[in-house]
């Protein structure tokens, strides 16, 4: 079975390699699949969830600098920053995937590859933008 997980965990790697780099996302998502994914995942949803953090960057950022206020975002550590745009995106973009799930993803994704802290800083800051989202949702339902 072709894991999602697997997917946010390549995004992950390929948004890293691409910040410490400076490498295209072509460049580092090839580099990573064909050297380091030895499991299979699924390569449509990375792709469509990598070109969608991409596209909408600086709206993912806003948000995050919006949430973290009196905080710069670059002192967040990379891999924390990443795995909150990866989960951002999803709450915001991917309607298919329960907030739950993109914010329990997140946290163990979180857990893995960052420190012990982090899954708590990630769910912490996520659970502000799922309700912030389903505040927006909530007056757009009473406006309409």
């Amino acid at each position: 079975m072709k894991s999602r997980r697997e997917a946010r965990e390549i995004v992950l790697k390929v948004l890293y390699r691409m910040e410490a780099t400076g490498d295209s996302a072509e460049e580092a998502y090839n580099d990573i699949c064909m050297n380091w994914s030895s499991s299979p995942f699924d390569e449509v949803y990375a792709r469509r969830l990598l070109k969608k953090i991409i596209t909408n960057t600086e709206y993912i950022y806003t948000i995050l600098k919006n949430i973290v206020k009196n905080w710069d975002i670059e002192r967040i550590a990379i891999i924390d920053r990443n795995i909150l745009c990866i989960a951002i995106c999803e709450v915001l973009y991917f309607d298919d995937i329960p907030p739950k799930v993109s914010m329990d993803e997140a946290i163990e994704i979180a857990k893995i590859y960052s420190t012990s802290d982090s899954g708590k800083f990630v769910n912490g800051i996520l659970d502000r933008v799922v309700r912030r989202k389903r505040q927006g949702e909530k007056k757009g339902k009473t406006n309409s």
